[in-house]
């Protein structure tokens, strides 16, 4: 088995053809089929089921498409140079939206005081989007809310905040504490959308009570979710951090169910395959306080 081998086969996962892969990689479609063959014949397994001239991977062809982006992306690593890539070189990491918005930068500004010369690139989006991100190879390390869910993810956790209920200054619930979670049924909600980890946790909660919860909104903007809770248009949760100023210039308020406290951590999430150098164990550790 070669790395010309799990290039080919890259290349077909990631075009959905051997047609397509062998015009990417200016190589014969037939050299490519027979690349195929020799790693599934090499492997005894089948990589790709083949249905109605379409390619789709098998159990084992998203694992081992797992291994060859990894040691690809290594190889490459190693051909630009063996150099120091904690003092020159790129850093690419992946938080979730709230993290990206209101933490990542400090985070960032600490470590350039450390390393300067190493050019961070930064992907914001929900936390099931910066796992896929890790599993893809497409970043070095995330910053999310919650915990990963696949097992190919080493995850580190650090203090995180509290998840607050909110709704407009008006509403029956402005400043009250319920008894019971079962109250806010029949209530209208403006929710972040599926993938995200608070929604995640509201999601959990309200299937342990029993609750059918169906969104009126659902969105990715914590802001579009803030401005439509202050104009009454329905309740929210939201990390406290991001409602906190609101809050407090009575913009709009905050319940609370009794005896029910949304507390969560932090975690930073890497490939357990994947190598890391000192740049991105040092942004790990400025996350979890340790510098």
């Amino acid at each position: 088995m070669t790395l010309r081998h799990l290039r080919i086969f890259v290349a077909v996962c990631e075009t959905g053809s051997m047609t397509a892969a062998a015009s990417q990689l200016f190589i014969a479609q037939p050299s490519i089929s027979l690349a195929v063959s020799e790693m599934e014949e090499y492997y005894g397994v089948k990589l790709f089921d083949r249905i109605s001239r379409k390619l789709y991977l098998t159990e084992n062809g998203r694992r081992a498409l797992q291994y060859a982006r990894h040691i690809i992306n290594l190889l490459d690593e190693m051909e630009q140079g063996i150099k120091d890539l904690d003092t020159v070189g790129q850093l690419r990491v992946g938080t979730s939206i709230t993290i990206g918005t209101y933490l990542l930068p400090h985070y960032i500004r600490q470590l350039k005081e450390r390393y300067p010369s190493v050019k961070v690139e930064a992907f914001i989006g929900n936390s099931g989007c910066i796992e896929q991100q890790i599993l893809d190879n497409e970043i070095d390390i995330g910053i999310i809310e919650g915990v990963a869910h696949s097992s190919y993810i080493c995850s580190e956790s650090f203090p995180g905040d509290r998840l607050a209920f909110i709704c407009a200054t008006d509403h029956i619930f402005a400043g009250k504490i319920l008894n019971e979670l079962g109250e806010i049924k029949g209530q209208d909600f403006i929710l972040r959308e599926k993938g995200s980890a608070g929604r995640e946790i509201f999601d959990g909660l309200a299937a342990s009570q029993e609750l059918a919860i169906t969104p009126m909104w659902q969105s990715a903007s914590n802001q579009a979710i803030i401005h439509g809770v202050k104009e009454g248009l329905g309740i929210s949760i939201l990390p406290y951090f991001l409602v906190q100023e609101s809050l407090e210039k009575g913009e709009m308020a905050e319940f609370k169910i009794k005896g029910l406290t949304l507390n969560r951590k932090f975690s930073v999430i890497y490939h357990r395959n994947k190598f890391l150098p000192k740049s991105a164990m040092a942004l790990m550790d400025l996350c979890k306080g340790n510098t």
